[in-house]
């Protein structure tokens, strides 16, 4: 039988099992598996060329015709050759990586059930605290710029009833607060606000995506019936009126350095509502009132409820009421010509001479019926005339008998006469003659 199965000429190779009566014919000889408690002979077919010694093969012994194995087809085993089988063989060979596949899958679906749930509980949560909204609608707004809307109810609660009271202007009155997450927040209650609920929303979403390190940030904002509130981030040291214009000894004077820092500062945090931002963002307020200073003396500009957004390339004619405070007021406010972020230009040019001098324009005044606008025309028009003598060489001393006093002549004389140059071109009745506050920003590092 062993001559008839080396006969097949796809057959190279065959096992005999002893004692089993079966042939098993072998493909390939791999697995190196050994059995040796198992009698079994190896019969190779071998080419007539190859020249093998035939003491070098090991025989077994010979079977009897009794002992016959049995070579039918149904005992037929054919071992897997990985070099020359397709891999739709293999992986029909090694069901093993089913079960693999399987297991990870499972594994998968059980982790986004748990997120899913996780989702679902937080969002469902969120969502029992705020009224007519969707809380998903919450829940993304949270993960994306955590500026969210809060109940009248949660804002009430955080300020215990709107009890602890840290300042107030004409935009509304500001309350300090701490949030269920133990977030200390500025809680402002605006005044006279016209808008309807779109577009109070509209505009709010726009100012909550904005970030700089000069602004004050917007946390988020209540719009529940007539009530329009923001809740801001909270600053812990004064506005700059109090640190600069304080008619008592005050906690914090600002030496030099800290001036120049505060003027940079707020020229950077103007400069980002003006040209970075998707929309422009007009302040329309800008007073040392609506700067605040950090712990480090950091200025960062608030009030951003009479903020007015503008589209790019398009229209102002939707800006008709006089906005801002007296004495800061852009000239074309009044004569009727577009309002632009100019408007923010002259408020800042006032606000460099206040920090320049350490007072109040208004206390400038010779007498006490001089009007403010009179008061500014006429300081603008004296530091005009002194930076054209300097020009001749004829003038030297100017500056240092216009900076504040208390600094003891402690300035920086460079510094000093480039917020000078840049003050009287902000407050130019032109407002095309203005420099736009990019052009400040440049200006003001070039002396840093």
């Amino acid at each position: 039988m062993q001559e008839d199965m080396l006969e097949q000429l796809q057959l190279q190779r065959f096992l005999i099992l002893a004692g089993k009566w079966k042939c098993y014919p072998k493909s390939s000889l791999v697995g190196g598996v050994t059995s040796p408690g198992l009698g079994r002979s190896i019969y190779l077919k071998l080419p007539k060329t190859l020249q093998v010694s035939e003491s070098s093969i090991p025989h077994s012994q010979p079977f009897g015709h009794r002992y016959a194995p049995n070579c039918s087809a149904k005992n037929k085993i054919f071992t897997t050759d990985f070099l020359d089988q397709p891999k739709s063989s293999q992986s029909g060979s090694h069901p093993q990586y089913l079960y693999l596949y399987v297991f990870l899958s499972a594994i998968f679906c059980v982790e986004v059930i748990f997120v899913a749930f996780g989702c679902w509980f937080v969002l469902r949560k969120e969502g029992k605290q705020l009224t007519g909204v969707w809380p998903a609608e919450v829940g993304y707004e949270m993960i994306t710029n955590h500026f969210r809307r809060y109940t009248y109810k949660e804002l009430q609660r955080a300020t215990r009833k709107f009890k602890d009271q840290i300042g107030c202007g004409a935009s509304g009155i500001v309350y300090k607060g701490v949030l269920k997450d133990k977030r200390v927040v500025a809680v402002k209650r605006l005044a006279d606000i016209n808008q309807g609920e779109e577009e109070f929303q509209h505009e709010l979403s726009v100012i909550g995506k904005i970030y700089h390190m000069n602004l004050v940030r917007v946390w988020g904002f209540c719009s529940d019936g007539p009530h329009r509130i923001l809740v801001l981030e909270y600053v812990e040291n004064a506005s700059l009126d109090k640190t600069l214009f304080s008619s008592k000894a005050p906690q914090i004077l600002l030496e030099w350095n800290q001036r120049f820092k505060v003027a940079l500062g707020v020229a950077k945090g103007l400069a980002y509502l003006h040209h970075e931002c998707l929309e422009w963002v007009i302040h329309c307020d800008l007073k040392p009132e609506n700067i605040l200073l950090d712990e480090n003396l950091e200025p960062k500009i608030t009030d951003f409820g009479l903020a007015k957004l503008v589209n790019r390339g398009g229209s102002n004619k939707n800006v008709s009421r006089v906005r801002g405070t007296r004495g800061y007021i852009a000239p074309e406010w009044v004569s009727g010509h577009p309002i632009t972020a100019k408007v923010d230009v002259y408020s800042f040019g006032v606000v460099l001479l206040e920090l320049l001098k350490g007072a109040r324009v208004s206390d400038w005044a010779s007498n006490a019926d001089e009007e403010v606008e009179t008061v500014l025309g006429r300081v603008v028009r004296m530091l005009t005339e002194n930076l054209m003598l300097e020009l001749e060489g004829s003038q030297q001393l100017w500056v240092a008998d216009f900076i504040d006093l208390r600094l003891n002549s402690q300035f920086d004389n460079l510094q000093a006469r480039m917020m000078v140059k840049l003050a009287v071109s902000c407050v130019e009745e032109d407002g095309r003659k203005r420099p736009t506050m990019e052009n400040v920003v440049q200006m003001l590092l070039s002396v840093a």
